[in-house]
């Protein structure tokens, strides 16, 4: 960009389906995405204020579309997913599509996908040509291990990415096989990861015009949530395995029984706050054994520490003996269940679970944004039936026959 030129903004998309307000207003996106992460990363986007159309077939409904539900525009999983979303029905297959899909590309700003490796360049929609529908398009990609590189061409699910990233094989108790992690994990960890990256392009688009391309490795964003145990290994050549709760820095530190099938986490940092657990737990006799009198010792003991703190908590109610640990300066908190969280009065106050309406559920809570802005973005519209904004996309947009 010249010297003494205006960067383009964002901004200049004044046709939009409504303005919710937020910092990405005026942000239009296409997503050709499907099940989790390539959506999650959508969802975040629109939940910044971003226009997000998803484009959809309905001869090839997405897989998230068939999940636990009754029909294409009721399944659970796709209405989690994909709040504050529009959807346009297209065969990008069939010319007529793929001009739709062109013309609406070369009105947008961000171009986001998570086909299998290949699909978009098969479809003339690698970044190349997107650039010549619009020389300062934004396009992300989410591949299993990026978009090129000898390994490039594999594809696979959230359980693969943790599997080769070595995530899965440190899930589990010491001395036992790995038990992996869970999908949700890997899907939103990588999505929200490139919505970030978006997020920066267009911040980068601001300052200079120039657009980009955006690969997004899930492996690599995986390995980079244990950079920490890598190093480790690295610098100590011990394999790496299950550990469990273990810290280690901290013991006890792990999740202990309580009464009803509740559990209580706590966390030790000293020998201070040792005696201090033990004083609210009335266990005078762990505090005089020398096995845990200091912390050495408490790492060198911990399957017995673990046992024996866990029969100190286990007829304590859960909620009260976290309450008195706190108040004693003990790090402590009731481990949740799915209900408490739902029902925490606290996280209903702060927005994290909003109203959204749609044409098939009526008013329902879903998940809001894990942040609060002063400049947010409204969220009140439900995940879209399939097509539900042809008329919007392809009509008032592209001003096309619907």
């Amino acid at each position: 960009m010249h010297p003494g030129a205006r960067p383009r903004c964002w901004r200049r998309n004044s046709r939009r389906h409504g303005a919710r307000g937020g910092p990405l207003q005026g942000v239009r996106v296409v997503s050709l995405t499907k099940v989790w992460a390539g959506p999650y990363a959508g969802k975040l986007l629109a939940f910044l204020g971003a226009e997000v159309i998803k484009v959809e077939n309905s001869q090839a409904p997405e897989e998230m579309r068939a999940y636990g539900g009754t029909d294409i525009n009721h399944a659970p999983y796709f209405l989690s997913i994909n709040p504050e979303i529009l959807s346009v029905d297209l065969d990008i297959k069939s010319a007529r599509g793929r001009d739709a899909l062109h013309r609406l590309i070369a009105r947008s700003d961000i171009v986001l996908d998570n086909l299998r490796p290949g699909a978009m360049a098969r479809q003339g929609l690698g970044h190349r040509q997107l650039t010549a529908l619009k020389p300062d398009i934004i396009s992300v990609s989410i591949k299993m291990w990026g978009d090129d590189g000898p390994l490039g061409h594999q594809t696979g699910y959230a359980p693969c990415f943790a599997a080769l990233a070595g995530v899965a094989a440190l899930v589990g108790y010491p001395g036992g096989p790995p038990l992996g992690a869970s999908m949700r994990y890997g899907d939103s960890t990588v999505g929200a990861a490139a919505a970030f990256a978006a997020v920066a392009a267009l911040l980068h688009r601001e300052s200079t015009g120039e657009g980009q391309f955006v690969d997004v490795s899930a492996v690599e964003v995986l390995s980079s949530m244990i950079g920490d145990r890598l190093l480790e290994h690295n610098l100590t050549g011990e394999p790496l395995g299950p550990d469990g709760n273990r810290h280690p820095d901290m013991a006890p530190h792990g999740c202990y029984p309580c009464r009803g099938a509740e559990w209580i986490s706590v966390a030790v940092a000293d020998d201070a706050g040792w005696q201090r657990l033990c004083d609210v737990l009335g266990a005078d006799r762990l505090v005089d054994d020398v096995r845990y009198r200091e912390a050495a010792a408490r790492h060198r003991n911990l399957e017995s520490l673990d046992a024996e703190l866990g029969a100190s908590t286990r007829e304590h109610d859960a909620a009260d003996l976290a309450h008195r640990l706190r108040v004693a300066g003990v790090a402590a908190a009731k481990s949740a269940t799915a209900t408490d969280v739902i029902g925490d009065q606290m996280l209903w106050e702060r927005g994290a679970y909003r109203f959204v309406s749609d044409r098939v559920e009526g008013r329902r809570p879903v998940l809001g944004p894990p942040w609060q802005m002063t400049r947010a973005a409204e969220i009140h519209s439900g995940a879209p039936d399939l097509g539900e904004h042809n008329d919007y996309v392809l009509g008032e947009l592209l001003g096309q026959r619907t």
